[in-house]
């Protein structure tokens, strides 16, 4: 009986996998393996095989590897202070130091609720210096410049973001049994040395998630700073990956952006892999 319930639970999410993931992959591959040719100037438009021409020409994209480049640079500074503060968020409201514990639960999650183009453009309105009602501080500094612009965009996502994750590390948090932290008051640890060196160890894989999906994120960012071009010339078609897929793709020219699809899924594969066999090596020397 147990044999013949588990096809009941695996064939819908095993379909839906292969339809709308396996597809959709496979077919950026083979599009990614054509090209269009046509006959003269103004000759019929014919699509033939390419082999690798597509990818040759990704490889030899200097904006495309430059706005990699960017992304890696906005990963290496958003992700750790967004966790940093979600797992400080979450520390505190399983401290018991906080009251209204469902409210703030609450309220730091609001801003994921909201969508990301609409937080952008909310956002895009606050850093513009003509729209803004924080016109001193907008007069002042110039968060639209080409200096600031890719660290306003990552003001925006920690603000959408940090209370989703907050909530994944919190939930970590509640599954730790209450008996380990009446232990360790008994043995006289506060309330920091308790958060340090129970609740943190305890909840590391909650956060080795969070990190996983954070990666994955910032190589997708396409939403703000599509929106940011409104306020801002610095933010060019090719400023991100998914940017340049985008930009690429309403030439069009689906070819070539299901080339560029294909190397950031891969990129996208690495930098994730890496960081899980990373965190499992270290995991394991401890």
């Amino acid at each position: 009986m147990k044999n013949r319930a588990v096809p009941i639970f695996v064939v819908p999410f095993g379909a839906l996998f292969i339809a709308f993931y396996l597809v959709p992959i496979g077919y950026a591959i083979v599009q990614s393996l054509y090209k269009v040719e046509r006959s003269g100037t103004f000759g019929p438009v014919r699509e033939v095989f390419g082999g690798l021409d597509q990818y040759q020409r990704v490889f030899q994209d200097g904006p495309f590897w430059a706005s990699l480049g960017r992304v890696a640079a906005f990963g290496v500074v958003q992700v750790p202070v967004m966790l940093g503060v979600a797992l400080i968020l979450a520390l505190l409201l399983d401290s018991g130091l906080v009251k209204g514990r469902r409210f703030f639960r609450l309220a730091f999650f609001v801003p994921y609720a909201i969508p990301g183009v609409i937080a952008a453009i909310m956002w895009g309105f606050l850093y513009s210096p003509n729209l803004s009602p924080l016109k001193p501080v907008t007069g002042a500094i110039d968060f639209l410049s080409a200096d600031l612009v890719l660290w306003s965009m990552a003001n925006v996502v920690t603000w959408v973001y940090v209370g989703y994750n907050m909530l994944i590390i919190y939930s970590a948090l509640l599954a730790v049994p209450t008996e380990v932290y009446e232990a360790a008051r008994m043995d006289g640890a506060g309330q920091f040395r308790i958060a340090w060196s129970i609740k943190i160890p305890l909840v590391l894989p909650a956060i080795v998630l969070t990190t996983v999906f954070s990666i994955i994120g910032t190589l997708q960012l396409l939403a703000e700073p599509q929106v940011f071009r409104s306020f801002s010339s610095a933010v060019t078609s090719t400023y991100t990956p998914n940017l340049t897929v985008y930009s690429t793709s309403s030439i069009p020219n689906f070819n070539l952006a299901a080339a560029f699809s294909v190397v950031l899924a891969l990129t996208t594969f690495v930098l994730s892999f890496a960081f899980l066999r990373a965190t499992q090596r270290r995991s394991a020397e401890q």
